[in-house]
């Protein structure tokens, strides 16, 4: 385990898939690239265009960690300069629809949390 692994104890608990699987795709940009990814295939610098506020070292290590998932394809074309393609498996497809549904909540719910949100910070 790595000290900046951004799960720590996902191996403290072995059978559980919310540290195991969930913890690692609900982080800050994981779902973001995914669903960008969704209809296309984009090189690096297209993904930080379509996901602005998403920095170099971010986005280099959250494409990393879904690789390592097996959740995207990092294809690399040999030529000068390199040319770097990703695309999701087969294994991410799978997970779209869910991710449709989790943004489809989000949308209805949305301006029922925000007004949440504004009543508490006006409690506090």
């Amino acid at each position: 385990m790595k000290e900046t692994d951004p799960h720590p104890y996902g191996h403290l608990f072995p059978d559980c898939p919310i540290r195991n699987v969930l913890a690692r795709i609900s982080d800050k940009w994981s779902l973001l690239v995914l669903y960008t990814l969704k209809d296309n295939t984009l090189r690096f610098s297209n993904l930080r265009q379509a996901i602005p506020d998403v920095s170099q070292k971010m986005l280099t290590h959250t494409l990393r960690t879904l690789e390592t998932d097996g959740l995207i394809i990092r294809k690399v074309y040999a030529e000068i300069p390199p040319k770097v393609e990703y695309s999701l498996t087969p294994r991410a497809l799978s997970l779209l629809p869910h991710i449709d549904g989790l943004i489809g909540w989000a949308r209805e719910n949305m301006e029922a949390i925000l007004k949440d949100r504004t009543r508490t910070a006006q409690k506090e």
